[in-house]
């Protein structure tokens, strides 16, 4: 019996395997139910925590910039850090693709174009962060009823 096939990233076939070094993390990605719950656990930090972050946030999708220590815990959540062989990209850390970071990172930009990209493979979601603006109470909390009602659907 074969496995599954692996969901590709912006339509290429990418495999991904553990990393022998994981990366540091700088951001912390959810989509889906996992945004939601990133959402939750990001409005009750305190206010130099959340003024410590950026982030950007659409339907379904959250993603969260700082530094390593105070970023929030959730279960199913993606940790992403940068490997400097492809430096325009927010990779799994604990994941690595079975390409040359760098070949992915080329394909990638070329089909998406503004970098940084935050690489979610299990979801197979690809989010620009190149436009993170930092992270508002008010804006965090205006997102999550959106995304609630939108997760409840």
């Amino acid at each position: 019996m074969r496995p599954p096939p692996e969901p590709a990233v912006a339509g290429l076939p990418v495999r991904w395997r553990p990393r022998v070094l994981p990366l540091e993390p700088l951001a912390v990605a959810g989509v889906g139910p996992v945004a939601l719950a990133l959402g939750q656990r990001a409005s009750r930090a305190d206010d130099a925590v959340l003024a410590s972050w950026s982030g950007v946030a659409g339907p379904d999708v959250l993603v969260l910039l700082g530094p390593s220590a105070s970023l929030p815990w959730v279960d199913g959540a993606v940790y992403l850090g940068r490997d400097p062989l492809a430096p325009a990209l927010l990779l799994p850390c604990a994941l690595e693709p079975d390409v040359a970071p760098s070949l992915l990172e080329r394909a990638l930009l070329a089909g998406q174009g503004d970098a940084p990209l935050a690489v979610l493979p299990g979801s197979s979601v690809l989010v620009s962060v190149g436009a993170a603006k930092p992270v508002a109470r008010a804006s965090l909390t205006a997102w999550l009823p959106a995304t609630s009602v939108g997760a409840a659907s």
